[in-house]
C-alpha cells in the first residue's frame, strides 16, 4: 500500500496538507502516516525536567493527532498512523521516508506569509533531487472546496 506522509506541526498550512493526504489516500486506496518531529532544543534542561518536557510534548502531539485522525476516519474512511521522532525536522523527515518503503509521497503545506513557503519546504526543495519520493506542496490558502475539487 502506498502511504502519504504528512508533517504535523503548529502551522496553519498543516491543515490543508492533512486534508489533501487523507483525500488522496481515500481515493487511491492508500494510507496516511502523520509525522511529528520534536526539536532537540526543547529538552536542553536538567535531565529530570527534560524528560517531563519530552513526555508533555508527546502528549500534545497525540492530542493534536487525534483531532486529525478522527476527521480522517469519519470523513475519509482512512485510518492514519502516527510517527514521532526527535531531532532536526528535515533530517528526521528524510530518515523516516527511508525507514518506511511504503511511503510514496511527502505532502507539505506551503505557508502564505511574505517569508516564503516555510522552512521545511525551503530546506527540502534544495535537496529534492536526491529524495527517494516526490513531494506534493499544497498551497496554504487553498479553500476546502478547491481542495476537494482537485483531489
Amino acid at each position: 500500500m502506498r502511504k502519504f506522509l504528512v508533517v504535523l506541526d503548529d502551522s496553519r498550512e498543516c491543515l490543508n496538507a492533512m486534508r489533501f493526504a487523507a483525500m488522496r489516500a481515500a481515493k487511491t486506496g492508500g494510507g496516511v502516516t502523520v509525522l511529528s518531529v520534536i526539536p532537540p532544543d526543547e529538552f536542553n534542561h536538567w535531565i529530570g525536567v527534560g524528560e517531563v518536557m519530552r513526555e508533555e510534548a508527546r502528549e500534545r502531539i497525540h492530542a493534536h493527532f487525534e483531532v486529525f485522525a478522527k476527521w480522517m476516519r469519519d470523513k475519509q474512511g482512512v485510518e492514519p498512523e502516527l510517527a514521532i521522532r526527535e531531532g532536526e525536522p528535515v533530517p528526521e523527515i528524510i530518515a523516516h521516508i527511508k525507514s518506511d518503503p511504503e511511503i510514496g509521497v511527502l505532502v507539505l503545506g506551503a505557508g502564505t506569509d511574505k517569508k516564503g513557503p516555510g522552512p521545511i519546504i525551503t530546506q527540502l526543495t534544495r535537496t529534492s533531487g536526491s529524495l527517494p519520493i516526490p513531494i506534493t506542496i499544497v498551497p496554504g490558502d487553498l479553500s476546502k472546496e478547491k481542495l476537494e475539487e482537485i483531489t
